[in-house]
């Protein structure tokens, strides 16, 4: 055969399998075959398990005996008197596994797609604590359960052939050293061991893009791109390019790595007339990264966010933005008895962060108590959501390596840094301890972007950094608080963070009603609810009142603008009679909200906001009342159209009514006062202040505040 047909066939063959240059990344997400052990060495002879990854070892099939069990902490006590649990299980921190098991091992077998200088496992997230094995040779451990490890393949690799891969991962934290942390929540009951994040093998020649961060500029209209480089071959000279999909491009930056050599480049890519990012229109760019070797797509958003202190409000490309939203803590959702595979259903996780949060008129949630697989992040990018990230600590372990710590937030930053929905750092939950402000100080000026850091309990770390308030007022209902209280309030910053200042605040925690999904009280609820509601109270009725409530709150906080946001607890959580908390779901697995809960609070989360400052229990018949209705507008126009104060009761043909227009500046608020006359009427009625927009506005309809209120004699 002529060489130049024989160049022409080698170089299709080369292409087909990837090119030199060209990032090859096989996924390894599937069933996995899966074993256990008690010690941590050598990896099990025999795999009768299989199980999903991404997911979690009590998916396994067959199923592990006692991989979910959880006692109370009398019996767990017993239990560990009595010696039926390994010493490694006696963690201090919640939640004592009743297994006689300290590893679950993971294993499967896969061949390259083509024949690379280097090949990198990714773990995109497992707890607790990770080994790997490829072809019986060990290739390292990694402590980190919340964010992604790296391993080298490519000494242990056989290329034209198939290779056992083996990861090991803790049963529970207590085979961590005391040194690691493992997740501390005091609110949850079971461990959730799992492979719980894509894994992926990436194939590709030197020099190797270790990590890409883009961190956009509006006011230069420019993103500024820092490239970390590992060449693991012999030295090299490169050209480093970045490109736009289908757009502008940096000049070529010249580089020479030597072996084993690391090196880190910024370069400044002008982007003209920029199309910014935010929950209206969530539009993300790809930027196109090689080295000739290796090449890496990395989507980003053109938006920056902010706090600032002097007005206490958040920025969103410039403008203030209130934040409106709840929570998730999907780590305690993992031990929902109902969890199963949802978490890792496409077109459910769609419906949960993209479909509902519109209908509730929600555009932030915080993910609380632990981290979501890279795919949520990926989808609040294109839902436009904006996500407060919170990394797993509630309360500080003085057996904990700061070092250590230090070094497991750098690589969750890492992880999270390039999506646009990730515009709040958020160091811990609910916590006081100096630990923490000498981590942001460490870490926050890795972030480009120059993200916002909430930091729990503490003190803020930078001028114009949030903080939290959790005013859980109602867990005091009947015992110093009465929900009529409210009407002679300003809805300020509570005393519960445990320290006065300045700095703008979130309350990204309210409520104390939770009920479990059949209507009963959880763990936290039973006495709330014994003061709340009369003895022969259904659970109907709880989740009434429950719904009720919560707009009444929300309407509440958002209507005095004390706070830059205000998030619900919790939208996603589990729920089971030993839980302390729960969430509002009819139908978990159609993602069906209580109805009261998503008429009720639906209404209260709407931009234009409407609280009626009305909360005693009587009314006189026949008496004239004056009531203040407070009104807010979160958008960027103007609204106007009729407000309406009525008075329904049953039995009574027609409402007693009271109207009056109003007019909201953008982003405005405003006070009404009507007078309204009581009819002669008694009995149960319902007081509503509804206002009805106009014109444009006039298609998100109506917003209404809604009181219960007895008539009775003059």
């Amino acid at each position: 055969m002529p060489y130049r047909s024989v160049l022409i066939l080698f170089l299709l063959m080369f292409t087909a399998q990837g090119g030199y240059g060209q990032r090859i990344t096989m996924s390894l997400d599937g069933d996995w075959a899966v074993a256990d052990s008690r010690d941590p060495a050598p990896p099990p002879k025999v795999f009768a398990h299989k199980a999903p990854v991404p997911g979690l070892t009590n998916l396994a099939q067959p199923r592990f005996p006692d991989v979910d069990r959880f006692e109370s902490a009398e019996l767990i006590n017993n239990l560990i008197s009595r010696k039926k649990l390994p010493a490694s299980a006696r963690v201090t921190t919640a939640g004592v596994p009743r297994q006689d098991r300290n590893y679950f091992w993971y294993r499967r077998t896969f061949r390259p797609a083509a024949r690379k200088q280097v090949a990198i496992l990714r773990i995109g997230k497992a707890q607790f604590g990770t080994a790997v094995w490829l072809n019986g040779t060990l290739l390292g451990e990694y402590p980190g359960c919340f964010t992604a490890s790296y391993f080298n393949l490519t000494p242990a690799i056989r290329w034209a052939e198939d290779n056992e891969l083996v990861v090991r991962i803790g049963a529970h934290p207590g085979v961590l050293p005391p040194s690691v942390p493992a997740g501390t929540d005091q609110e949850k009951n079971l461990w959730t061991p799992g492979i719980y994040d894509s894994v992926t093998v990436i194939l590709a020649d030197n020099p190797v893009i270790e990590s890409v961060q883009v961190a956009p500029r509006l006011q230069s209209s420019d993103v500024l791109i820092e490239t970390r480089l590992r060449n693991y071959g012999p030295a090299r000279s490169f050209t480093l390019t970045h490109r736009l999909r289908g757009g502008a491009a940096t000049r070529p930056e010249k580089l020479n790595l030597a072996q084993g050599a690391t090196a880190v480049s910024r370069q400044v890519l002008r982007i003209s007339n920029a199309r910014l990012w935010s929950p209206d229109d969530p539009f993300l760019y790809t930027l196109e990264t090689s080295t000739g070797g290796d090449s890496l797509s990395t989507r980003f958003g053109m938006r920056e966010f902010r706090f600032d202190t002097p007005t206490k409000r958040a920025y969103l490309n410039g403008r203030p933005i209130f934040l409106r939203g709840s929570n998730i803590t999907l780590h305690r959702f993992f031990e929902d008895p109902n969890c199963g595979r949802l978490p890792w259903d496409e077109r459910w996780v769609r419906r949960l962060l993209a479909e509902i949060p519109r209908q509730m008129h929600w555009n932030s949630f915080r993910f609380c108590i632990g981290p979501v697989p890279d795919r949520w992040l990926e989808i609040a990018d294109e839902a436009g959501l904006l996500i407060q990230n919170e990394f797993f600590i509630w309360r500080w372990r003085d057996s904990w390596d700061l070092a250590q710590v230090i070094a497991q937030y750098k690589d969750w930053m890492r992880d999270n840094w390039n999506h646009p929905s990730v515009v709040i750092w958020d160091a811990q939950n609910e916590t006081r301890h100096d630990a923490l402000t000498t981590i942001i100080r460490e870490v926050r000026g890795l972030d480009l972007s120059n993200r916002p850091w909430e930091n729990g309990y503490n003190l803020p770390v930078g001028p114009d950094d949030p903080v939290e308030d959790h005013p859980y007022l109602l867990g005091r209902l009947g015992r110093g608080f009465e929900i009529a209280d409210l009407e002679n309030m300003t809805g300020a910053k509570s005393t519960n963070s445990a320290h006065p200042t300045g700095h703008p605040a979130l309350i990204n925690e309210y409520g104390w009603l939770w009920l479990n999904r059949d209507g009963s009280p959880t763990e936290l609820t039973r006495d709330v609810y014994a003061r709340l509601m009369p003895p022969g109270a259904t659970a109907r009725d709880r989740l009434e009142m429950n719904a009720y409530l919560l707009a009444g709150l929300t309407e509440f906080w958002r209507a005095h603008r004390n706070f830059a946001g205000v998030l619900h607890f919790v939208y996603l959580t589990s729920s089971y009679p030993e839980a302390f908390t729960s969430d509002h779901w009819a139908d978990l697995q159609k993602l069906e909200l209580h109805p009261d809960f998503a008429d009720y609070v639906g209404n209260a989360f709407k931009p234009l906001g409407v609280y009626l400052n009305f909360w005693q229990p009587n009314l006189a018949a026949g008496a004239s009342r004056a009531l203040n209705i407070m009104m807010i507008n979160d958008g960027y126009e103007a609204v106007r159209g009729r407000l309406a104060l009525t008075l329904e009761c049953p039995g009574r043909a027609a409402p007693a009514s009271e109207e009056t227009n109003f007019e909201l500046a953008p982003l405005g608020q405003h006070t009404y006062r009507l007078n309204l006359q009581i009819p002669l009427h008694k009995g149960a009625c319902l007081l509503k202040a509804e206002a009805r927009p106009e014109g444009s506005a006039a298609s998100a309809g109506a917003t209404v505040s809604r009181r219960k209120v007895n008539l009775t004699a003059p």
